[in-house]
């Protein structure tokens, strides 16, 4: 019988052992955030699951600029459309929208103040603003991942890469602008 780091008798090569803790550390957020700042979407996820896994785990780091089109999780079984974000480092801006997309209310995660995370019921339509650098949430929801599926976005909002897009994303960013 072999062991994991060793190869067979059959001349195959060794079995490599899977790592028994993945780090969540600095080095990790600085690496993806500087993924994240060259990134043409100004966001990148580190996913720590794998795409079919029963359960999605995984950071997203977002900068000023990105913009998240407004969406909702349904899934077939209900219930299992939650979502829940965590902000590990920096601000976040979460609006909640109904279904005509007008803001029912808005939120700022802040890894150091007083709301640090929240968890949507399925169906919730929402997006996020990074309202600061180098900004990292910690993201579960239910898997696993159908990427034609997993989001269900509100037609009315502009796509991704459009100068539409763009200007909403500031307008939604000025939201949480103090006021003059």
């Amino acid at each position: 019988m072999s062991t994991p780091a060793q190869g067979n008798d059959q001349g195959q090569p060794p079995v490599q052992p899977q790592p028994v803790l993945k780090r969540i550390d600095q080095a990790l957020f600085d690496a993806v955030a500087l993924q994240a700042r060259e990134a043409p979407r100004r966001r990148r996820n580190h996913n720590l699951h794998q795409e079919s896994d029963a359960v999605q785990r995984f950071l997203n780091v977002l900068q000023p600029g990105t913009y998240v089109r407004p969406h909702r999780h349904l899934r077939e079984q209900p219930g299992a459309g939650f979502e829940c974000f965590v902000v590990l480092q920096g601000e976040i801006g979460l609006l909640l929208l109904d279904a005509e997309g007008t803001v029912l209310e808005r939120l700022r995660l802040q890894a150091r103040g007083p709301l640090r995370g929240i968890e949507l019921a399925e169906g919730q339509f929402h997006t996020l603003v990074a309202l600061s650098a180098d900004a990292v949430m910690f993201e579960l929801k239910q898997g696993p991942y159908q990427p034609t599926s997993d989001k269900d976005f509100l037609p009315q909002f502009p796509a991704e890469g459009t100068p539409a897009a763009s200007d909403q994303e500031r307008r939604w960013r000025a939201l949480f602008e103090p006021a003059a």
